[in-house]
């Protein structure tokens, strides 16, 4: 999701910049959540919770609260953990990916290509 929401910013910033009367507000959104539920949380992660039976936790970003997804992981029967917005600093994935960055800077070698931290990764 990181992704799709850096490179959706990146489009509303450049065609706000090219276009200053433009602004994301609710199509936009809708459009993002429409684009998450299909592409992302039917395919990918809907499997993966049911499969490992886990519980869903997202950055309450609006694409991702909107009533398309919310009504989606519902009907999917997908636990999601309640979070209060705007709080990534309670985030405890935050601190995982952050002790993890630190124990990968630390190797000797540092890894070198995608490989080598792919390995890594898995290592740790």
């Amino acid at each position: 999701m990181l992704t799709f929401d850096g490179v959706w910013h990146f489009g509303e910033v450049f065609s706000s910049r090219m276009n200053p009367g433009f602004h994301c507000e609710h199509r936009c959104i809708l459009l993002m959540a429409q684009r998450n539920r299909d592409k992302i949380l039917r395919p990918i992660v809907v499997p993966f919770i049911h499969d490992h039976h886990l519980m869903l936790q997202h950055d309450n970003a609006r694409p991702h609260v909107a009533r398309i997804c919310t009504q989606f992981l519902e009907a999917e029967y997908i636990p999601v953990l309640a979070w209060p917005a705007y709080s990534p600093d309670m985030s405890p994935i935050e601190h995982v990916w952050d002790a993890l960055d630190r124990r990968i800077r630390q190797r000797v070698p540092v890894p070198a290509n995608i490989q080598q931290l792919r390995t890594s990764i898995e290592e740790e």
